[in-house]
């Protein structure tokens, strides 16, 4: 049976792993929150939720308002990394980002919970998402863009 340590060490340590590679693909995308904040928000939320474990309360009320907690405190941090630009068109930039600190703020939780299969295949979902989700978006715009949108070509010179 494995002692106490081992168990924070796995819990706490796969939660840091998971928000890592999350932050990683955000910095290689030239993010501004990278692997130190998606990091410890998979780090804090599994510490959250480790300590509600081990209070011994896991049946009773104080683990959903743990979780609770941890959703409206990372909707505060995820709001902070969403970016309305004014130009000449408007436009809203860090909902991936912000979206990708939400998610491990989750896995975290999951990692707390000592739930790690679902936190693994969560992880790797995502990262699957992230890496070609952006790409994949453009081809169906490209694909699916209304003619009309599509500038014409431009008229020969007259001679």
């Amino acid at each position: 049976m494995p002692s106490e340590l081992v168990i924070v060490i796995e819990r706490l340590g796969l939660a840091t792993v998971a928000g890592s590679a999350i932050g990683l693909n955000r910095k290689l995308h030239g993010k501004p929150v990278g692997i130190r904040t998606h990091s410890l928000v998979a780090l804090g939320s599994a510490t959250f939720i480790y300590v509600s474990y081990g209070a011994g309360l896991v049946n009773g009320a104080p683990v959903p308002q743990t979780v609770q907690g941890i959703t409206t405190g990372i909707g505060f941090v995820c709001a902070g990394v969403i970016l309305h630009r004014s130009g000449s068109k408007s436009r809203i930039t860090g909902l991936t980002t912000a979206s990708a600190l939400w998610f491990t703020a989750a896995l975290g939780v999951a990692c707390g919970a000592g739930l790690f299969v679902p936190a693994i295949v969560a992880t790797i979902i995502a990262l699957v998402v992230l890496i070609i989700g952006g790409p994949l978006e453009g081809y169906i715009e490209a694909y699916c863009r209304k003619p009309e949108s599509i500038p014409p070509p431009p008229e020969p010179p007259v001679e």
